[in-house]
């Protein structure tokens, strides 16, 4: 039996979601939806246990680019003129 999982993902702007999407480039081959709003990708294994290390993989590497990104707004919201 093999196991398969197909993930839809998409962020809060269209940079988000591709910088999420540049995160998986040497990982997973990404499809773009036809509006380029969210993208997917598929983890196929031969057993549960290896598709559920992959997807976990997977997302500790979506959860962590998604962190960096929402450090940025946060930085250059708190930064911009305050003390002007």
């Amino acid at each position: 039996m093999s196991w398969s999982l197909t993930l839809s993902v998409q962020s809060n702007s269209r940079e988000d979601t591709r910088a999420l999407a540049d995160a998986l480039i040497t990982d997973e081959e990404v499809i773009w939806a036809s509006s380029f709003k969210h993208f997917s990708f598929q983890l196929n294994e031969d057993k549960a246990k290896d598709l559920r290390a992959m997807l976990n993989t997977r997302m500790r590497g979506l959860i962590a680019v998604d962190s960096l990104l929402a450090s940025l707004v946060d930085q250059s919201e708190g930064s911009s003129t305050q003390g002007q």
